[in-house]
């Protein structure tokens, strides 16, 4: 393994992989020698990223669907075991907003959407992906949540709900995979970044005031390389630091 390629040999999948934090962490793994399994609903910012990271020497597979589509993610996880036998690395990037409304006012086709995108397409990740993770010498899994987690904030009740969720169902996942596996599970509060998700909650805000992804990707990037040995910890970017989320016994 090359000092300039230390993911060379390694398998990636990275959700939500057709702009913002998925697309920079994505560009940031195949620069550093995996192979990136890149999934997301956009055909053309999929193949965006296939030219992006081809023209530096990297190598991908795309996936186009939907993370809703559940028999998909089951067909995934048997497409990689057939080709490689082993998954690397997982990064659950991929996110909705859902409404920003109270919570009396929520329609449910956008709550469950919500539910579904955030919270239950990771679990069928972990349903379909777990056991080529265990097959890897070195499985590293990052799922991104946000601070809305904690923040008892109005209107924000689907996002805030599904990325509670996210984290119960990460801390799971660690407990799960701490003892006698090559897992390590850990979460990453990115903060604000200049997103199309951002300008969305925050239409007044200037996003030339807010970092960008790419200026992230570098820390996700550590939290995958075979040499992180921790886990069940949460890094939160805006303030550099890494948090144990692993509560009493």
């Amino acid at each position: 393994m090359s000092s300039e390629k230390p993911l060379s040999g390694r398998v990636a999948v990275v959700t939500g992989a057709t702009r913002g934090i998925g697309f920079a962490t994505a560009l940031a793994l195949g620069r550093a020698g995996a192979h990136v399994v890149a999934t997301g609903r956009t055909q053309g910012g999929l193949e965006e990223l296939d030219d992006a990271i081809k023209a530096d020497g990297g190598s991908t597979t795309l996936a186009p669907f939907d993370l809703t589509d559940f028999d998909a993610i089951d067909r995934l996880g048997g497409a990689l075991y057939e080709r490689f036998g082993k998954l690397d690395i997982l990064v659950g990037n991929a996110g909705v907003l859902g409404p920003l409304s109270p919570l009396g006012h929520v329609d449910p086709k956008d709550w469950d959407r919500a539910i579904a995108v955030n919270l239950t397409a990771n679990w069928r990740l972990i349903r379909s992906l777990d056991p080529l993770l265990r097959a890897s010498d070195a499985g590293r899994v990052v799922f991104l949540t946000s601070g809305a987690a904690h923040n008892d904030r109005a209107y924000w009740g689907p996002y805030a709900v599904t990325k509670a969720g996210l984290e119960a169902l990460a801390r799971s996942y660690a407990a799960e995979t701490i003892n006698h596996t090559p897992v390590r599970v850990n979460l990453v509060n990115p903060g604000p970044l200049a997103t199309a998700m951002r300008a969305r909650a925050m239409p007044g805000e200037d996003q030339a005031t807010l970092r960008k992804p790419a200026d992230l990707a570098p820390k996700i990037l550590e939290l995958c390389r075979p040499e992180w040995t921790e886990t069940a910890r949460l890094y939160d970017f805006p303030s550099d630091t890494l948090k144990s989320f692993r509560g009493p016994e």
